[in-house]
Parts: structure tokens; sequence; C-alpha cells
């Protein structure tokens, strides 16, 4: 009899389980994990699983507020302090406008680092030395990640408008430019990028590469051009590689360039090949031998994922079929996979089913993808930026399906 009846329980258990597949994931840990659409009800279940995809997603900073992780080519990441676990560096507002946070992407805790008052600018992390760099209006500062000591670095002339956005590979460095007064009016007077974007590479005005010495505080200009200069990255590996870009409408400049800032040498990085060509949003490898970067041959027809081999020159290309276009890719941390944060159809590919994260794997001259998660209820007005986390497991994005900005991670792997 009881035999019986444990085979009758067992019985209505599994037939149970099977009725209910749907809304569940039972993992190997007997964990449930709700099987839900990605939106803004999900968000508020901090852990689900993608409907459409199957990949495990979850808000990986659980703070009130606003928070914003990393543009895609500022590494936002080091080891905790013990080295442990890997600490995630973001940022996020408060009544003393936006602070520096650190969140243990293990134990999901989290740490204000910053609490000076006033908007801090740039997103800068010094690994080594265990420092945030960031400016407050005209004035650059360090505050120490574990300790919070914050240290003043530099105050830029009042006669002048200088920014830094970029830490050398010995941490010695900040790199940024200089622009006119004239340019910054353009700014205040017309805040949207659909309005600045093509009046600033019009104007032709003079901008400047320029470095701080985060030691001595030595300031110094190392290029003039009458160019919008931006996007200034150093190499991850090299001190004295600095990548900058011209900007302004890809299709009309030569984008990407390198400079040697102790020889002062300039490099082309791609040169247009046809009519309209494009490719931008570069960004370096790990190990600082290739400038990745969205190529496009012309634009909006033609698109590809494509190196530049700083030492051999050589230049890789991965096609990328048009849906699968994404305004920001990355490169994991063993440099054998790709991530992309996809983009609507008002983006350049125009493409039809294009607003999902992927991640790419290379075969042959294409990369084949997956879709991880589905951004239809993200609006991208705010970009993605996808970081592959340090343990090459998960793509780390913002979003705002709750209505506000917000940190999520996704699962490369499906659980079982």
């Amino acid at each position: 009899m009881k035999i019986l009846k444990l085979v009758l329980f067992t019985f209505l258990f599994m037939c149970f389980s099977c009725k209910n597949k749907g809304s569940v994931l039972v993992t190997n840990k007997q964990e449930q994990i709700p099987v839900k659409e990605t939106s803004k009800a999900s968000s508020l279940t901090k852990i689900w699983i993608d409907a459409s995809t199957g990949h495990k997603v979850q808000k990986l900073v659980d703070r009130v507020g606003d928070n914003r992780s990393f543009y895609f080519h500022n590494n936002p990441f080091l080891k905790s302090k013990n080295g442990t676990d890997d600490l995630m560096i973001f940022s996020g507002n408060s009544e003393t406008g936006n602070q520096f946070f650190s969140v243990n992407l293990k134990t999901k805790e989290i740490d204000q680092i910053t609490d000076q008052k006033g908007n801090k600018r740039g997103e800068l992390i010094g690994a080594k030395t265990r420092k945030v760099f960031y400016m407050i209006k005209d004035s650059v500062f360090a505050t120490h990640i574990d300790t919070h000591n914050t240290e003043f670095i530099y105050k830029f002339d009042d006669d002048v408008i200088g920014s830094v956005t970029s830490l050398n590979a010995d941490e010695t460095l900040l790199g940024g430019a200089l622009i006119t007064k004239e340019e910054n009016e353009i700014f205040k007077k017309n805040p949207k990028k659909s309005s600045y974007f093509d009046k600033i590479y019009e104007a032709k005005l003079e901008r400047s590469l320029i470095t701080i010495d985060v030691n001595t505080k030595e300031f110094n200009n190392i290029y003039s051009e009458n160019a919008w200069l931006n996007h200034i990255q150093f190499s991850p590996t090299d001190p004295d590689i600095l990548m900058y870009c011209h900007e302004g409408p890809w299709h009309k400049v030569d984008r990407i360039w390198n400079i040697n800032i102790k020889t002062k040498k300039n490099q082309l990085i791609h040169k247009r090949t046809v009519h309209r060509e494009i490719a931008g949003h570069e960004f370096f490898s790990p190990d600082g031998k290739i400038i990745w970067f969205d190529l496009q041959i012309p634009r909006g027809e033609t698109f590809y994922l494509a190196g530049k081999n700083l030492k051999t020159g050589e230049e890789k290309r991965y096609g990328v079929k048009r849906d699968e276009w994404s305004i920001h890719y990355n490169i994991s941390p063993d440099m054998k996979t790709f991530a992309g944060d996809g983009g609507d159809e008002s983006q350049v590919a125009h493409a039809k089913d294009g607003m999902w994260l992927y991640h790419f794997s290379p075969k042959g001259d294409s990369l084949v993808s997956t879709k991880l998660v589905n951004m239809k209820n993200h609006n991208y007005d705010l970009e993605p930026n996808v970081h592959f986390s340090p343990n090459g497991k998960q793509i780390i994005f913002r979003a705002n399906f709750e209505g506000n900005t917000q940190i999520y991670a996704v699962d490369i792997q499906k659980q079982n």
C-alpha cells in the first residue's frame, strides 16, 4: 500500500511539473526561476528566464534610483580587495549628484565610493592603483576604491575647456581633449546629439589632445587639429599609444587614428575604399594588439566587425547580418567571441528585427549569433553598451525596462 501511494504521488508530481513547465525553470539545485518576457514586470522580479531566448537574466544592481554601467570601451572591472571576487564600478544618482559605487559580482554587495557634491564626468578606473578618476566641473579628482580617500589631481585654466576620458596602461597619465569656448556654446545651444552632431563637425574648430601626469600634475598638449577629435582611448597594454577618432558623419571622415604620445607619430587605422564606406565605434582587444570596429561597405548595406592588427597591418573582417548589426560590439576576455547590443529600426542598419542582445562566435569569415535578451521593451535612446563579465560567462548591460536606467547581466550559457 505504501509503495502504491508513493508511485501515485510521484505520478501526480510529474504531471504537475509538466503542466507548469512553461512558467518556471527548475535547475539542478531545485531553484525555481520564472520564465517571463523581458520587461518592467520581469525586472521587478530581479531574476528571470527570458521567454524568447531561454537565457537567465538578473538585475545586477539592487539600489534605489538610476544606475548606469560604463560606456562599452571603458573597463569597469577590478578584483576585490582580498583578490577573490570581481568588482564592477558603476555610476548611480543621489541627492548630491551622481556618485560612483562598486558591486561585488559574486555577493552583489554594493559599496559607495564617492560622496562629493556635484555631477561627476568620466568613467576611468585604475585597477593597479585601485582608484576611480573623474571630473567635477573643471577639476579632476581620484578616489581610492577601498579607502574612499579622495585626492585633487588637476584644475583646467579658466580660459580653456578641458576633459579627461582615458587612463594609460601604467596608470600614470590621463588622456583627454581641449575644446574652444565657441564649440562649447554650440553644445549648450544644441543639447541633443541630433542637433549638435553636424554643427560641431562642420564648424571645424580646433581641438587638442592632452595628457595630465597623475603624480606630477604636469600638463601636455600633444596634438592639435581643426577637427572634432573624440573617442580618446589609451591602449590597455602600451602606455604610449593613444587612439582617437575624427568624429562627425562617419561617411565623411577617415575616423580611426593612433598617436604615439612620445614621438607624436600619427597612424590611420582604416582607410575608406569606396564612397560612403564607414568605420567606427572602435575599441582595443584586451592584449592591445588589435583595434576592432564596426565596418560598413558602403554605409547601411554590407556589415562587418573588422579588426586591424597593429603589428602586421592585417585587417580581419567578419560578416554580420543586417538584423544582427549592433550599435556597439565587445570582445570576451579570452578574445575568442564577441557580444553586440543590437539596435532599433531607426539605426543605420534599419533592422526589422534587431532589438536583441547577441553573443557572436566566429565561423569562417562570418559571425554566428545567439540571441540572449529580447530588447523589444527597451528604448534604444539609451544604448545598452555591452560588457563581458571578467569570467566571460555573462554579458552585462544597461536598460530602461523599468522606466529608468538599471544594470543587468545575462548568462551566455543556458541552464539545464
